[in-house]
């Protein structure tokens, strides 16, 4: 990633030179492409401020090729600011970048909800959005809204769209009957050794072991019996997957017939004629994501191009192309027959039949966890 980056650096540099931009679209430009390669350049922050162009975080795949299409490249031609984009696997990733670079090198991040939102606001990365200037924030669930100003009254972040982590399986090996039949435990059954996968994530992990012993995940009563379950799994397990396409990859080669799973990534799969079958158990891990302006971002261009992606019609066609349902507000707004038959859509607008991680709880056992996970993915 690196290199490909350095050689960006390189054509964008030969593009300048060569009077194919203007001087501040080059700083820019340069300064995303340096702080995407893990470059730091002293002046990046405030030539990224300066420029008009924004930058763009997000999940990449067909995630982000939707909002490539449908929100970036209308914005750019009715504003003629650009939007440099990135893509990580993994959100710790970036906040891991985030922490380390200069103020203004990274500048809107479609980030993975609530329990991150915290972790941004703690380290100090957020800002305040002025909400004056994004009306179409009127358009959202006002749900969705509550769980991020319990953390910060001030928002820096707007819900943008959201999905579950439910049960996929391969049709041809597993049944429809004996899925909702064993629900989660299909994760956990022999019968399927080397054929399981799973999101290398800890909260994934422990989130399904815990629901596989019957305990609470946002109350977990016996922490233990849930990393014996975790390890249960992990030696069950054909491999952890780190990214939406990876996953896709695995359930179409039919590497894994089942595996947790994104429910927008399988509805791709399935639309693509896929032999994938999808279930949400009781309890299954729901989210809602979130386009977050980080401290330092140009907040005129930043707030004009969330604005931009609020607007229903843009939103509705991101969530057609990416499977996922947008936020928007469904007694407000007239959605369409495809975004209300995308899995995890709530017609209420009240979120009420979705489980969400309590916060507060995760964060206080976030780092402990994660640092066991880590051992237990490594064979402890």
């Amino acid at each position: 990633m690196k290199m490909s980056q350095t050689r960006r650096l390189e054509r964008l540099k030969e593009r300048y030179l060569d009077g194919g931009m203007s001087r501040r679209t080059f700083l820019g430009l340069t300064a995303a492409a340096a702080a995407a390669a893990g470059i730091n350049l002293k002046w990046g922050g405030s030539a990224l401020a300066a420029a008009k162009d924004v930058r763009f975080d997000g999940w990449g795949g067909s995630v982000q090729e939707a909002m490539d299409k449908y929100a970036f490249k209308p914005y750019t031609a009715k504003t003629g600011n650009n939007v440099v984009q990135g893509t990580f696997g993994d959100e710790n990733e970036i906040i891991t970048k985030v922490k380390t670079a200069s103020p203004g090198e990274f500048q809107v991040i479609h980030s993975s909800g609530v329990e991150y939102y915290k972790r941004y606001v703690d380290a100090g990365l957020t800002t305040k959005l002025n909400e004056a200037n994004i009306p179409n924030m009127a358009n959202i669930m006002q749900v969705m809204y509550e769980p991020f100003r319990k953390i910060s009254p001030d928002l820096s972040c707007v819900p943008y769209d959201y999905g579950t982590t439910g049960i996929a399986y391969n049709t041809k090996v597993i049944s429809e009957a004996e899925a909702k039949e064993k629900g989660v435990q299909l994760l956990f059954d022999p019968k399927y050794k080397d054929k399981i996968g799973g999101y290398g994530n800890m909260i994934t992990r422990v989130w399904y072991a815990a629901l596989a012993l019957g305990q609470d995940p946002n109350a977990i009563k016996d922490i233990d019996a849930v990393w014996d379950k975790v390890r249960e799994q992990r030696d069950l397990a054909k491999k952890y997957w780190s990214s939406g396409a990876e996953l896709m990859d695995l359930l179409s080669k039919g590497e894994v017939v089942v595996t947790d799973a994104w429910s927008g990534r399988v509805a791709a799969l399935q639309a693509q004629g896929a032999p994938i079958g999808y279930l949400d158990p009781p309890g299954s891990y729901a989210w809602m994501e979130d386009l977050l302006v980080l401290k330092g971002a140009p907040m005129a261009e930043c707030e004009e191009l969330l604005n931009f992606m609020l607007q229903p019609e843009v939103m509705i066609a991101v969530a057609e192309g990416q499977s996922y349902p947008p936020a928007l507000d469904p007694t407000k707004v007239k959605l369409t027959d495809k975004v209300k038959a995308l899995p995890a859509f709530d017609p209420t607008g009240k979120m009420a039949s979705l489980t969400f991680a309590d916060a507060a709880y995760w964060d206080k056992h976030t780092d402990e966890w994660t640092k066991t996970w880590d051992r237990i993915a490594k064979g402890a």
